[in-house]
């Protein structure tokens, strides 16, 4: 559920909550249908390499309408990838969620979220 005054930032923030992402020190990317890439600016933009939007700066609302779908990148290194698709319904945040949120927040799912290195038990943890 994003409101109209949710950043990209925020929302990277729901997605990465709605999946239990932990490590949360890899870079994200949203690719909106007409090219546009928003993430974190590079402050020394390459010659010809993409320009970045800020992340933070840009609201979801004012870029995106109901029908538009866009995609986010959790980690461009091992390159997670999602669909995201604007609902044309509008969704009442106390309904679903009992509060109005002050930034997005996932509100439902389903099935089995893996973690990001592929680890399924504490096993799997290589600690020393």
């Amino acid at each position: 559920m994003v409101g109209p005054d949710h950043s990209f930032e925020q929302l990277a923030g729901a997605i990465d909550a709605g999946f239990a992402r932990w490590d949360l020190s890899h870079l994200h990317a949203f690719e909106l249908g007409d090219g546009r890439l928003i993430g974190f600016p590079d402050p020394e933009p390459f010659v010809g390499g993409p320009v970045w939007l800020d992340h933070a700066e840009l609201k979801v609302a004012e870029e995106v309408g109901p029908g538009d779908r866009f995609g986010y990148v959790f980690d461009l290194g091992d390159n997670w990838r999602h669909r995201c698709e604007v609902l044309a319904e509008k969704v009442d945040p106390v309904d679903e969620l009992g509060i109005v949120p002050d930034r997005p927040l996932p509100s439902w799912g389903w099935g089995w979220i893996p973690d990001q290195y592929g680890r399924e038990t504490v096993e799997d943890l290589d600690v020393g």
